[in-house]
């Protein structure tokens, strides 16, 4: 046997251990890129019929499930028309008839309600409509005429109609501690600050809203950041100097800052 014959039984005995190679079933689109995973041939085949099989269970039914359109408001409730009134203290006439129109927008555009301001009782009147979609738009509608009622800016109260977790919540100064006379006076001082340094200070710190009113003092934000301020008033209204109280603020803005 020559050298020649032993190259060329060598050849044959490699080209019978090749094994087909195939690229088809996982190429992306073969005009632009060519996948670089390769399969056998019997893989390949396997993985298109596990693909056929995919297809024929993904392939919807005949029997199509029925659809209904969305309710109205009213219709949700039977066809029955709900009402809101929301009184407005005597200090608030004045803001609320210059602000009237963009109390009217978020209202009567986003939640589709019917609006009016009742001169007689001095209330502002809500009532759903047939275009009214959302059932919980009428409760959102007085949370947020109420909140401007409390004392909040329209572009802070406005935040009530646009998300779910915020909360208005309501104290007096005499809740947090029985005081008379000057000494409550000096603990409403402690809270506001001098030209409302302290609660800006609170308010930048735990992101909320803060309006002191008298010896009332309400907060708008969410639960937790409510949590955080209310502590920080009730420590200024029992006696706490300001620079402990600014020193905590520092580390509650460090927190969140660092959290968000």
């Amino acid at each position: 046997m020559t050298v020649n014959d032993t190259e060329m039984m060598s050849d044959q005995q490699q080209q019978s251990h090749e094994i087909n190679m195939t690229n088809s079933t996982t190429t992306i689109d073969p005009s632009i890129v060519q996948s670089r995973i390769l399969q056998s041939t019997s893989l390949s085949a396997a993985a298109a019929a596990a693909d056929e099989d995919d297809t024929m269970e993904d392939t919807p039914t005949t029997n199509e499930q029925p659809t209904f359109p969305k309710l109205s408001a009213m219709a949700a409730r039977g066809g029955k028309v709900e009402y809101r009134r929301v009184r407005c203290p005597p200090h608030r006439y004045t803001p609320l008839r210059e602000d009237w129109e963009q109390i009217l927008m978020p209202l009567v555009q986003y939640l589709k309600l019917q609006v009016r301001f009742n001169t007689k009782t001095r209330s502002v009147e809500l009532k759903t409509s047939p275009h009214t979609l959302d059932t919980g738009a009428l409760q959102k509608g007085a949370d947020f005429v109420s909140a401007y009622t409390l004392g909040f800016e329209v572009q802070d109260a406005v935040a009530l109609l646009r998300l779910d977790d915020l909360y208005v919540e309501s104290f007096q100064v005499t809740d947090v501690k029985l005081l008379r006379g000057d000494h409550l006076s000096r603990a409403v001082g402690r809270v506001a600050g001098q030209d409302g340094k302290t609660r800006f200070a609170i308010e930048n710190a735990t992101r909320c809203r803060i309006v002191v009113a008298d010896t009332r003092v309400h907060m708008l934000g969410s639960y937790a950041n409510i949590r955080v301020a209310r502590n920080a008033v009730c420590d200024l209204i029992m006696g706490a100097p300001p620079g402990k109280v600014y020193n905590s603020m520092r580390n509650v803005a460090k927190r969140m800052s660092e959290r968000y």
